[in-house]
């Protein structure tokens, strides 16, 4: 089984305006929309969409963690999230205009009984399952409980896919994870540096799996992705062509297509290919992409 981590889940409540932005001032909607999610359950949903079963964990809190849960299980994907005491999920809000503006909220205190539960979770699984783990961490969590996630499944062979930047990817590599994702940007941040060339790429992705990466996916926008894979290759990609709607999701999207293009044949190629199509679909939807708009862009890569 493959299973998700969401810390923070979110509703975004996403308002559309033709109008300029207007602060202080009464500002008119032409449109509204939710969105359910967070980094773990936008993976989950997409494995989802690609065939994929999986179980999302996570925290949730108050009125809008229920509607969050109740959206998960509505897509068909399994969840044990630990419920919170205090505090709702967070909603954010997205304003789309002549300039996109976002306000996102902080969300609900995690108690040290809840991060417990959790981990009692997670320290369920068994060998051949596989764990992804997305995003920052909320200022109530301690910053190295990353590190303790992997610790706690270290004794067990279970794939850790982490997506996450800066220290808090760095901290992981000494668990050997099976899966690292910075972009092209991130990757430079990480040694102090920016990285114009292949070349750079490859040799810093390297330098990752020095430190104990297995696989380094490294996305670059419009410029594709770029796979150094543990077994010493090197993949490059393109992107298929279509108009960027949206942003948000398309990094989770690629993550989730990697995973799933992998679990069709164990070829890194291919799971590149998947990883590409899948978040590229998003990038040119208004919400997540389906498996039909992935396998799609797939046929076209």
């Amino acid at each position: 089984m493959i299973y998700t981590v969401t810390f923070n889940p979110a509703i975004d409540y996403v308002v559309r305006m033709s109008d300029e932005l207007l602060p202080g001032m009464t500002n008119r909607s032409d449109s509204e929309e939710c969105y359910f999610g967070g980094k773990g359950i936008n993976v989950s949903t997409i494995l989802k969409n690609l065939g994929i079963e999986n179980t999302a964990l996570g925290f949730i809190a108050g009125f809008t963690g229920k509607a969050i849960v109740e959206s998960v299980k509505a897509k068909g994907i399994q969840a044990n999230f630990v419920e919170l005491p205090e505090g709702i999920s967070r909603i954010n809000v997205k304003i789309k205009g002549a300039a996109e503006t976002e306000i996102n909220a902080q969300g609900p205190k995690i108690p040290e009984d809840a991060q417990k539960k959790l981990f009692d979770i997670i320290n369920t699984l068994v060998d051949g399952d596989m764990l992804i783990l997305a995003g920052s961490i909320p200022n109530s969590l301690p910053s190295d409980v990353y590190e303790k996630i992997l610790a706690l499944v270290s004794d067990r062979k279970i794939d850790v896919v982490v997506d996450a930047t800066k220290d808090l990817l760095k901290n992981v590599l000494k668990y050997h994870p099976f899966l690292i994702k910075p972009n092209n940007h991130e990757l430079g941040e990480m040694f102090g540096t920016v990285l114009k060339t292949d070349d750079e790429l490859e040799e810093h992705a390297k330098k990752l799996q020095e430190m104990g990466a297995r696989n380094v996916l490294i996305s670059m926008a419009g410029d594709g992705a770029m796979l150094i894979s543990e077994d010493g290759q090197k993949f490059r990609i393109g992107v298929p062509k279509g108009t960027v709607r949206n942003s948000v999701g398309a990094g989770d999207s690629m993550v989730a297509g990697f995973i799933a293009g992998y679990f069709r044949n164990k070829s890194y190629e291919e799971a590149l290919k998947m990883g590409t199509a899948a978040g590229s679909a998003t990038a040119f939807s208004d919400d997540l992409a389906t498996g039909e708009s992935i396998m799609q862009l797939y046929e076209k890569l």
